[in-house]
This record gives structure tokens, C-alpha cells and sequence, in this order.
């Protein structure tokens, strides 16, 4: 006998089973990546909470003035319909992402000082600020998009090439991270005019998925 409640419940069961593997796997390997750049399973924790609240919030730093455009508004009032002149004033928000810049910046500073490495992730990093540049891709509207898997592994790569020590996965990390952050938002803010979008944000929208990833993933390759 064919009961559909129960072909319902255990197809919900085997999602919710296999959501667990995904979470469970994806925690498993972010805490491998982390460990190896000497953060304790408590730092992961924190890092990974502020990256999630701070992906929310940006910090506004700077206004560029746009045009001011006329809009014309119908508004029907006792049968008569009334054209009406609204001025829209368009301008852009430059700011900067908390979990997307600032959690990053301070993450990379902090194992800067604490292995005492300084020129290495300079250099690495430079490299990958450089490609990333030449990959992002201005999108008006919304704001930088770049591709989430090349710079990870170009840091992962020179990593090896400048750092080939103890110490790889951390130049990965702040070239990763770092280096698409330059590369990708900074270097672009020359084009914040094209993109005609209300609110630009460094480390935000198009760009905070291709820094979080690249740190994860440069420090598993490296």
C-alpha cells in the first residue's frame, strides 16, 4: 500500500539529512582552512559570525553627486488627472562592508603580526590585486563582479612561489583576500560613476562572496 504522507516526510527527512552533511562538511573544511593559519576553533567561530552580521552592514565613508532628474507623476484626483513634475536627485553612497572588508583587513593584519610576515603577502598579494583588477567587471546597477575561483587559486599559487614554507597557507590567505579586495573594488572606485547604482560598497554586493571564498579556498589549495 502506497502511503504519500510518508513518501512526504521521508523525502523532507532526506533533505534535511542532506542539508546537515552540506553544513557539517562546509564547517569542517572551513575549520581545517583556519586551523592551518593558527586560529583556534573559537577565532573560527567569532570570524565566522562577524563575517555573517557584518556582510549586513556597511559604513558609509563618501557621497558622489549625480544628476537630478524630473520625473513626471500622474495623480488622479476627482476624476481629473494631474501631471506633476518630481525631481529625483541620483547620487552614490560609497561604503565600505563590515564582514566583506573589515573582518578580512583585520584578520590579515593580525596574522601579519603574529608570524611576522610582512614582504611575502606584500608581494603575493600585489600579483593578485593585478589579475583581479583586469578580471572584475563593472555592473551597472548593482556593482563589481568578478570571478568567485581565479583568484583564490592565483594566491594559492604564488603562495607557493614566494612562501614556500610553514607559512604558505597564511600568504594565501591575505593574498586571497586581500589582493581580490584591492584588486577588484579599490582599484575600481575610479568607476563608480558607470555603475549608476545608489549605494557602491567595498567588500559588499558582487565582490563579498569573492573574498570570503578566496581566503577559504586559497589556505585549502596552499
Amino acid at each position: 500500500m502506497f502511503y504519500p504522507f510518508a513518501a512526504i516526510l521521508f523525502f523532507l527527512l532526506f533533505l534535511f539529512i542532506l542539508g546537515f552533511l552540506f553544513i557539517f562538511i562546509h564547517l569542517g573544511l572551513i575549520t581545517i582552512a583556519f586551523g592551518s593559519i593558527g586560529l583556534t576553533p573559537a577565532q573560527v567561530f567569532s570570524f565566522l559570525l562577524l563575517s555573517l552580521i557584518g556582510s549586513y552592514i556597511n559604513i558609509p565613508i563618501k557621497k558622489i553627486p549625480g544628476e537630478t532628474i524630473v520625473e513626471i507623476q500622474q495623480v488622479r484626483f476627482y476624476g481629473v488627472t494631474y501631471r506633476i513634475p518630481k525631481p529625483k536627485y541620483t547620487g552614490t553612497i560609497v561604503a565600505i562592508n563590515v564582514g566583506g572588508a573589515l573582518v578580512p583587513l583585520f584578520l590579515s593584519i593580525y596574522l601579519m603580526l603574529k608570524w611576522n610576515l610582512f614582504i611575502q603577502p606584500a608581494l603575493a598579494t600585489l600579483l593578485v590585486a593585478i589579475v583581479s583588477y583586469k578580471l572584475a567587471k563593472p555592473i551597472e546597477g548593482m556593482g563589481i563582479a568578478i570571478p568567485i575561483f581565479i583568484p583564490p587559486i592565483l594566491a594559492a599559487l604564488s603562495a607557493y612561489l614566494i612562501s614556500p614554507s610553514i607559512h604558505t597557507p597564511v600568504v594565501a590567505y591575505i593574498a586571497g583576500t586581500m589582493g581580490t579586495l584591492i584588486g577588484a573594488d579599490i582599484m575600481h572606485l575610479k568607476d563608480i560613476n558607470k555603475l549608476k547604482a545608489p549605494v557602491v560598497s567595498i567588500g559588499g554586493a558582487g565582490t563579498f562572496d569573492g573574498i570570503f571564498l578566496a581566503g577559504i579556498i586559497a589556505v585549502l589549495l596552499a
